[in-house]
């Protein structure tokens, strides 16, 4: 599910050619696969899932059809009968994003086999003409950098709180270099080192690419979307 394609996808909420492909999402369970297909008619739709079920809700959807993907970071745990530390794979934020459309998203949370396990994560910055907070929504411009980084499985890749990052500018900068090239965010001192973190905005929690030498950035111009 996590696997990179060197082929270029023609996106078409975006400009020109993405350097590379979404990744194919792939139940680990039957190894159902379902190909990401840019459509105007569907979203980037972000699920919360019950915690331990973030793989078996993601594997039913594929098998229903749908394209999702499940962004794992590595983060150290410790062992409750060794005592030791154990680097492992879990699901970033315990979420669960999937490229729908407003019906099929609502299927999912309210009238599905995978409702008991999954349910919307609210944009908490923004609210509707009810007042009410709806459903968060990535937009491709987002989630491309974001699935970039994380199908890396770089260990180095971090899941950062960003009320708590210690940002060194407001200025935005873009990766030139590199297996993160093309990636725009802001550098942040994490773990002793420079990163870029990667803002889904929406989210509390970022991502952190691991360090990135000052000559392989480049300043972003102002008014960059």
């Amino acid at each position: 599910m996590n696997a990179l394609n060197n082929a270029s996808i023609q996106d078409a909420h975006s400009e020109g050619v993405i350097s590379f492909a979404l990744p194919e999402a792939k139940s680990s369970k039957t190894g159902v696969s379902v190909s990401y297909a840019p459509s105007e008619d569907k979203k980037w739709f972000v699920l919360r899932i019950r915690y331990g079920q973030a793989q078996a809700v993601a594997d039913a959807i594929i098998e229903n059809g749908t394209y999702v993907y499940l962004a794992k970071v590595w983060k150290d745990v410790r062992d409750k009968e060794t005592g030791r530390k154990q680097r492992k794979l879990f699901p970033f934020m315990n979420l669960l994003f999937a490229y729908v459309t407003e019906k099929e998203a609502e299927k999912y949370v309210k009238d599905s086999d995978v409702s008991k396990f999954a349910s919307y994560y609210y944009n908490h910055f923004v609210t509707n003409e009810h007042g009410y907070n709806p459903p968060l929504t990535v937009s491709n411009g987002d989630m491309i950098p974001f699935i970039k980084a994380t199908a890396l499985l770089d260990e180095h890749v971090m899941e950062v709180d960003l009320q708590t990052c210690h940002f060194v500018s407001d200025e935005l900068v873009r990766v030139t270099d590199g297996p993160f090239e093309g990636i725009v965010g802001r550098v942040a001192r994490v773990a002793r080192q420079n990163r870029v973190v990667i803002h889904i905005r929406g989210l509390q929690s970022g991502l952190t690419t691991a360090y990135i030498p000052p000559y392989f950035l480049e300043k972003v111009p102002l008014g960059y979307e």
